[in-house]
């Protein structure tokens, strides 16, 4: 006589954010409006998914702690406190969170202050202390056994392309190992050593190819790894991803993935349906969606939480910090981009002014910015510059100023006789900051000649630049460490740093000044 064994089932769902990039309130600070963003709404969404399903994971996949007003307040006036998205997510109660690349933007000791202040354990697998060669923050993964008898793997790894851009010293001690290679070794020993039901890889990284086609969408320097991820590790369920903030999803080579995006707009939800016969879980279907925070109440217990950083922030940000007189606003980002600009040209003056010297590189970064009114406030200065960059000042050779040119004239094409942005900065992520404008020298881009011989005319001091000459140049750390694949800044002789973020540069030549005229010198021009 046979038994008929009974089969089980459940169902595991899992939240994630990731590129939150410190919006805790649904506020948008440049023009505080409120908007259906940030922490406070995510709280809510939690707190009603808990009610509906025993078996959840809820995830963060880096890129948290940098990136609004609010968070280069509580870094220059209340850092002796608890990180504001650390206690927020301690309230969601969050199951673990990934170490993103800006984790590292404001120095170690906030790093590591946020670190020891989360109740849940950071992943990063291929982040590296040098002196152990062992995970520097924590468990390269975790293993969660849930209430209906999951077993759930989760581990987490990091673009390893950080030191391409970030500060020396904000990375000293560490090791940036493979994200590809580390996470293809650590899925096999999970599957081995913990026999999981489920396992998930949560990336703080994207895509190198077209999700579809698998054709090349960028330089396969290793900053994004996630098709090779989904084609060539077997046994990863689901694929978290973040860092280009797009939104994604889809199945590869059977490996669900997800991107929500960035700035708290959206969350990713994940629902596996598993059945069990004897001891074995197995997965039966798998699904993802996006969903954003619209008709959502923020989470009164996260805004009773936030109240006093939230209205000293308010309060910042609204003092006038300098005058502007003439016109400095900016009507058309492209325009901007093509013949010098007010506003950029305040922005050199601002670099060479902290830096002495005479030849200064900036961008407008990105097609938000709406320069500045008569009257400026600190909400105008960090919603127009919202990185937190310092300076540095390179000796640089005339090849390499040459070589920089021809890269940052990539970024125009020519479409029905019309200069327009090439493609390739707007998706699949918009790089508007990779384009770059010089001051200090003369020059000519021609955006219908080839790539690699736009650029003509390039004088210094009124004499054709000598390509075997040093000068010392002043440019931003993410763009002098090479950043946006400016190759020819990597390695270089540093001249000089400026341990002073923009904000403080900015808001200091206004004390200085008080008053700016809005004046450009034409030095350079975009034609056909």
């Amino acid at each position: 006589m046979s038994v008929k064994l009974q089969k089980q089932s459940a169902e595991l769902t899992i939240l994630y954010t990731s590129d939150v990039h410190g919006h805790a309130m649904p506020i948008l600070y440049g023009t505080n409006e409120t908007a259906d963003i940030g922490l406070a709404n995510y709280s809510s969404v939690v707190r009603q998914a808990r009610q509906q399903s025993e078996n959840l994971l809820v995830l963060d996949n880096g890129d948290l702690i940098q990136g609004t007003p609010l968070m280069t307040h509580y870094v220059k006036e209340f850092n002796n406190r608890e990180n504001p998205m650390i206690g927020i997510m301690n309230r969601i109660g969050i199951d673990a969170g990934v170490i993103g690349n800006h984790e590292f933007n404001f120095g170690k000791k906030i790093l590591s202050d946020a670190i020891n202040q989360s109740d849940y354990p950071w992943l990063s697998a291929n982040i590296l202390d040098e002196s152990t060669n062992k995970p520097k923050f924590g468990p390269p993964y975790i293993i969660k056994h849930l209430p209906s008898g999951i077993k759930a793997a989760i581990i987490g790894v990091t673009t390893h392309y950080i030191p391409n851009w970030e500060s020396a010293e904000h990375i000293q001690g560490l090791v940036f190992a493979d994200a590809f290679l580390t996470l293809d070794r650590w899925v096999k020993y999970i599957q081995e050593a913990e026999k999981p039901d489920v396992l998930i890889a949560s990336y703080h990284g994207g895509f190198e190819r077209d999700l579809k086609t698998g054709e090349q969408t960028e330089p396969l320097t290793g900053e994004n790894q996630g098709y090779q991820m989904c084609q060539e590790i077997e046994g990863i369920d689901i694929l978290l991803t973040g860092h280009q903030h797009r939104q994604l999803n889809e199945t590869i080579n059977n490996t669900l993935i997800l991107q929500p995006g960035n700035n708290g707009q959206a969350y990713g939800k994940v629902e596996i349906a598993l059945e069990k016969l004897k001891d074995s879980w197995q997965i039966t279907s798998k699904t993802a969606s996006l969903h954003t925070m619209s008709n959502t109440e923020p989470d009164p217990l996260i805004l009773d939480y936030m109240k006093e950083i939230e209205e000293s922030t308010q309060q910042w940000l609204d003092q006038p910090i300098g005058y502007i007189k003439g016109d400095m606003i900016i009507h058309d980002p492209l325009m901007t981009r093509m013949k010098k600009h007010p506003f950029i040209q305040f922005i050199q003056e601002v670099q060479m002014d902290a830096s002495g010297v005479d030849i200064s590189v900036t961008s407008l970064l990105n097609n938000t910015s709406t320069g500045f009114t008569s009257v400026v406030t600190m909400r105008d200065i960090v919603s127009n510059y919202m990185y937190p960059n310092t300076l540095m000042v390179l000796e640089l050779s005339g090849k390499d100023i040459k070589e920089a040119l021809e890269k940052t004239a990539e970024y125009f094409t020519v479409i029905d006789q019309r200069i327009a942005v090439n493609p390739a900065y707007i998706e699949p992520k918009p790089q508007h900051y990779n384009y770059d404008m010089w001051e200090g020298i003369e020059y000519t881009i021609h955006a219908s000649a080839e790539p690699g011989s736009r650029v003509t005319d390039i004088f210094y001091h009124g004499k054709p630049i000598d390509y075997s000459q040093k000068y010392h140049v002043v440019l931003n750390n993410y763009r002098a460490s090479g950043g946006g694949n400016y190759k020819m800044f990597k390695n270089k002789p540093v001249v000089k740093e400026i341990q002073k973020d923009a904000v403080e540069l900015i808001s200091a030549y206004f004390e200085k000044k008080q008053e700016i005229p809005a004046t450009v010198k034409n030095n350079f021009s975009v034609i056909l």
